[in-house]
């Protein structure tokens, strides 16, 4: 039986003197999409970080595909990286790159595909998320969700076990961002990706989500599903669900 794609257990993480993370205990299940939802400031962005290597916990374990990544050497961890697909905020794509170049990044410093067969690979990458006319434009010449539906084609392009969204569908209209979801779904669908996405996007998070994790100064408030988190009393958790309705 494989391992569960990410567990996480007594996780903390503090700046100085303000604790960001106070003792997270969390697992993902292969081909779910979880969703973490909380307020800015809540170390929603830290978890993420933590989960692929850019910043180190102060105490806690991290293991990802039955690896614990938190002592690992920088080369190791890179190997461990191969296999997660991280999708930024901004998309963080390279300006002075076309949209193809933009995803043939990956493929040319990690694979060894020849010429066509990274072309194929990129074409069908922006076919899957619906830029393949585009491969040419620049990013400076796109929309907001369109550079998002780049940066998703570029985390999927060496076929990831696990992805990580950062606020996917933040400063989007309701309609992008409900495309964006559509598209979290059909990798699930159609890759069995398990994905943990980071959100304040109730509304969103409901619709693209198996199940949510709520968090509140630095701990967990509240797991479950959507039907789960309507049923709850806490004040917090229906200040939520009142926003998103």
């Amino acid at each position: 039986m494989d391992p569960q794609p990410v567990i996480v257990k007594g996780l903390r993480k503090s700046f100085g003197e303000q604790q960001v993370l106070t003792g997270i205990d969390l697992s993902v299940n292969k081909g779910e999409v979880l969703a973490i939802l909380g307020k800015s400031g809540t170390g929603k962005s830290v978890l993420l970080r933590l989960l692929i290597g850019l910043e180190k916990p102060d105490s806690g374990s991290i293991c990802i595909r039955g690896q614990e990544t938190t002592n690992l050497q920088m080369d190791q961890l890179n190997e461990v990286r191969l296999k997660i697909g991280f999708l930024f905020q901004e998309g963080a794509l390279y300006d002075s790159l076309t949209i193809a170049e933009n995803i043939a990044f990956p493929l040319r410093r990690h694979t060894k595909m020849s010429d066509s067969e990274r072309n194929d690979k990129v074409r069908s990458l922006l076919l899957s998320v619906g830029l393949d006319k585009d491969l040419e434009k620049m990013p400076g010449s796109i929309s907001g969700g369109m550079r998002k539906r780049v940066g998703l084609a570029r985390a999927l392009a060496l076929d990831p076990e696990i992805l990580l969204f950062d606020e996917p569908t933040a400063g989007l209209d309701p309609i992008t961002a409900a495309e964006i979801g559509t598209l979290i779904q059909k990798q699930q669908k159609e890759r069995s990706v398990t994905s943990v996405v980071v959100t304040h996007d109730m509304h969103a998070a409901h619709h693209f989500s198996d199940r949510l994790v709520m968090l509140k100064e630095g701990s967990i408030l509240l797991t479950g599903t959507f039907d789960d988190f309507r049923k709850s009393k806490d004040p917090f958790v229906a200040q939520f669900l009142s926003d998103a309705a």
